[in-house]
């Protein structure tokens, strides 16, 4: 094992202040040059024997001091568990793995599941201090639990009411305040009724699912009607075999060309919570539009470029799967051809005439898969029923 001379120590600390602290946490304050953390963090250590600084807001601003300090014995205070919806990961980016070592306490999410006795395997977990509430959408399913941490008692008043907008206000939530210190404090009530006035901070909530809202599917190929769109849009069915010849997997990043809606993108960002995508949309109206969709279902990661392809491609870092679904012509696959990397997955669905005979072309000189896709819907005739063909669909796969 390499030996650690760290100069930066990361000190998890939870409600109950020194009581709470390990030995290893112990010697390392008591070894201190200089001491930063948030001031709630430094009251719980009124009689610190190093300089003490409070971390400013916004929390990047602290990066530069803290990197001064190197050579220092420097103690970072945290709350419970650096590494779990923590500080821990931002700060030691900028060190060398020989530089820090970090001391955890028990996390929020720990306490939490043991006041309540909820399996925290099956819990989710969140950390929603500056993020949106709409970060649940995908985990909102009936008798599904979850643990959050929200910023402070307005936060848990936005977030009963977000339940509520989803037609979950019967939900019932538990709002656990300063768990683990002498001012603890845990009360119950639903989403719809929630009127806490007094909340303390740190707070956390947690929510078991309840009522008649809508339950985002898990497989791809969602309904339709989830994503806002104006007609431009890869209808469901169609949705989800592009998805398939996709196969989307853990950490990849996907370009969606000619996004319109953004469905196909949002569907990569739910397949894994590590994926990536860029979408390209020429439409200002649209890709405004593919932004608040992902918003809305909850992968606000979604970075929508406005511009037409390939002009607005290059300087992006480079995909792992591409789809085209809008702006489909030589020009754009010659490019993609010669500048992404083998092994690159790409997609391509084609309706017009002109777009078929150009992928069929394509397919001719690089391989690949070319699938015809026809469907038709049961409408009504008369009296009777008969079956109304939608455009057939042109699809095209290949790795480069």
């Amino acid at each position: 094992m390499t030996e650690r001379n760290p100069w930066l120590t990361i000190v998890g600390i939870g409600e109950d202040g020194p009581a709470g602290l390990s030995a290893a946490s112990r010697e390392a304050i008591a070894r201190a040059d200089w001491v930063t953390g948030a001031a709630r963090h430094l009251a719980l250590l009124p009689d610190l024997p190093a300089d003490a600084v409070p971390w400013p807001a916004p929390f990047a601003d602290g990066i530069a001091p803290l990197l001064a300090r190197h050579g220092s014995n420097v103690v970072m205070l945290v709350s419970g568990d650096p590494f779990w919806f923590g500080a821990g990961s931002v700060v030691t980016r900028h060190l060398a793995p020989d530089e820090w070592v970090a001391h955890p306490a028990p996390s929020t999410f720990a306490l939490a599941a043991a006041r309540l006795g909820w399996a925290i395997e099956e819990t989710t977990c969140l950390g929603l201090h500056a993020a949106p509430f709409e970060r649940l959408r995908p985990h909102l399913s009936q008798g599904a639990r979850a643990i959050v941490l929200v910023r402070d008692g307005a936060a848990v008043a936005g977030l009963a009411r977000y339940l509520a907008a989803c037609g979950l206000g019967a939900s019932d939530l538990w709002v656990l305040e300063a768990l683990g210190g002498p001012r603890e404090r845990i009360r119950r009530t639903q989403a719809a009724a929630c009127d806490f006035a007094d909340i303390l901070h740190p707070v956390a909530v947690a929510l078991e699912v309840a009522g008649t809202g809508a339950v985002l599917p898990a497989a791809s190929g969602r309904p339709d009607d989830w994503f806002a769109h104006d007609g431009q849009i890869t209808k469901r069915p169609i949705r989800a075999l592009t998805l398939s010849a996709l196969a989307p997997r853990p950490g990849e990043m996907l370009w969606d060309i000619g996004t319109g809606s953004g469905s196909v993108a949002i569907e990569w960002l739910l397949a894994h919570p590590a994926t990536q995508a860029l979408a390209f949309e020429a439409d200002a109206t649209r890709a405004a539009r593919a932004r608040d969709n992902a918003a809305a279902l909850g992968v606000d990661r979604l970075h929508v470029i406005e511009g037409r392809a390939p002009d607005v491609l290059g300087g992006q870092r480079l995909p792992n799967a591409v789809f085209v679904g809008g702006g489909l012509s030589d020009a754009l696959l010659e490019w993609l051809r010669t500048t992404l990397p083998h092994g690159t997955r790409l997609v391509a669905n084609a309706v017009t005439l002109e777009s078929e005979a150009l992928l069929a072309r394509w397919h001719g000189d690089m391989g690949g898969e070319l699938m015809r896709i026809e469907l038709a819907d049961a409408a009504p005739i008369g009296t009777r029923r008969g079956w109304r063909s939608q455009y057939p669909i042109v699809q095209w796969s290949v790795t480069l």
